[in-house]
């Protein structure tokens, strides 16, 4: 197969196009990090003519025209790569508080981070399935590189938080499902990945779970029973679901703890290994957690479970 890698050193300008209240400095895409495009040619669902993407001073992006992998790479690579996926109701992109934090973290651990910037929804796109495309491409894109960044491509696995988090479950749970057709040879290898982490997700679309901003994003104010079933990613676990860790706090005013729950319990009821931790306080959209907080264990955690689970 022929290798395909396009990496671009010329980055996107991460400038604030945003104006965003409070002190602190801007939020910036590091100049020598290397971005992989997700569609060369050919993208699926392609909408009309884009303007210039957005990114607030928090690292809030919006406005996304090209689809891409933010590589963070660790000087001693273990092996080990992650897709780390940002949440923000499928409405914004979250960088700042949630995935480049991460991103920026695991290289620490000798872990590859692919940080994923994904089309939203409702952004004049052909099809409001964008993000799952997209997802399933990056897992794919990783999988065909894994020899070039000293990956092993049996240890590829997917963090997700809040709505990045039910993209992290889609992707996990309908890896078989055609969201596109193959666009080149990459497309013919498996978006399955081989962990899952997903972090206050947003799992459910069912009733009482079917009041978040994630499945306005991509169904509107009235989707069908139908549509709630296929995108709960609970429904979707099976034999062949990836070993999981959850982490979730019970004051939780987004995404309700009920998600990790259920999610817990598909996983148990399909003989899938499943880690849950469930913290007292913490909110929602904590990232890494601020130091000294409840939630801030869950890295260590997720860190000790990824070496128990030989990933």
């Amino acid at each position: 197969m022929k290798v395909f890698m396009i990496i671009t050193a010329l980055l996107f300008s991460a400038s604030a196009s945003i104006s965003a209240q409070g002190k602190g400095p801007k939020f910036s895409i590091q100049s020598s990090l290397e971005q992989i495009d997700l569609w060369p040619s050919h993208m699926p669902n392609a909408g009309g003519n884009r303007g210039s993407e957005l990114i607030s001073d928090k690292g809030s992006v919006t406005n996304v025209s090209t689809p891409r992998l933010i590589v963070h790479q660790p000087q001693h690579p273990n092996g080990t790569a992650i897709l780390v996926i940002s949440g923000g109701g499928y409405a914004h992109i979250e960088l700042g508080k949630e995935s480049t934090p991460t991103a920026n973290w695991l290289p620490s651990e000798g872990v590859t981070a692919f940080e994923l910037i994904y089309r939203l929804p409702q952004e004049n796109w052909s099809s409001t399935q964008v993000p799952f495309e997209d997802a399933q491409r990056a897992m794919r894109i990783i999988r065909n590189l894994a020899k070039h960044y000293g990956i092993d491509q049996h240890k590829i696995g997917i963090l997700g938080f809040s709505a990045g988090g039910h993209l992290a479950g889609i992707t996990s749970t309908l890896f078989d499902k055609n969201f596109y057709k193959p666009v080149d040879a990459i497309d013919s290898l498996s978006s399955k990945p081989d962990f899952t982490g997903l972090i206050y997700p947003v799992i459910s679309m069912l009733p009482p779970n079917n009041k978040t901003h994630s499945l306005k994003s991509i169904f509107g104010n009235q989707p069908t029973t139908e549509e709630e079933i296929a995108f709960s990613v609970e429904k979707q676990v099976n034999t062949h679901t990836p070993p999981t860790f959850l982490a979730q706090a019970i004051d939780d005013p987004i995404s309700p703890i009920d998600n990790s729950y259920l999610m817990d319990k598909a996983l148990k009821n399909a003989n899938i290994p499943v880690e849950m931790h469930i913290f007292q306080t913490g909110g929602h959209g904590w990232g890494l957690g601020k130091k000294g907080s409840e939630v801030s264990a869950w890295p260590g955690l997720f860190k000790e479970w990824m070496k128990r689970s030989s990933f």
